[in-house]
């Protein structure tokens, strides 16, 4: 059975939604898509791509850092960009995040999100080896 979890270091759901499933014993995280909001909520980084791709990872990393996990153990992303071309010219920053064996992606164009000051969301999955894994 998977079990919910928000992690504390992050944004809150103010919707249906949790941060996080974790699945089976808990090694496989599947995390809610991440934006660039600081913990209280707010949206970093208007009109720039750049600082929201920054800050959007760092949620992800946050999230991952909750239950034991590093963004090595990130398995699979899916990116929702409402600007392509300004994202794909951000990949420096996800190299900042990531090392090969980088995990596999998706990137999808979209025509906005849920907030019109948001410009990035990510979403990820992640295998977290037992032996780091702490259980919320």
């Amino acid at each position: 059975m998977a079990s919910s979890f928000n992690p504390p270091d992050i944004w809150q759901p103010f919707g249906a939604f949790s941060m996080m499933k974790i699945q089976g014993a808990g090694e496989i995280i599947h995390l809610k898509g991440q934006v660039a909001l600081d913990k209280e909520g707010q949206v970093v980084g208007k009109n720039d791509m750049r600082a929201q791709v920054r800050k959007t990872l760092e949620n992800i990393q946050a999230a991952l850092a909750s239950v034991g996990g590093v963004m090595a153990d990130i398995v699979a992303l899916t990116q929702y960009a409402v600007d392509i071309e300004q994202f794909m010219a951000a990949g420096d920053i996800r190299k900042q995040f990531f090392a090969e064996p980088f995990p596999v992606t998706t990137t999808v164009q979209i025509v906005r999100l849920y907030h019109p000051d948001l410009l990035i969301e990510i979403t990820a999955t992640a295998e977290i080896p037992l032996d780091r894994f702490r259980r919320p």
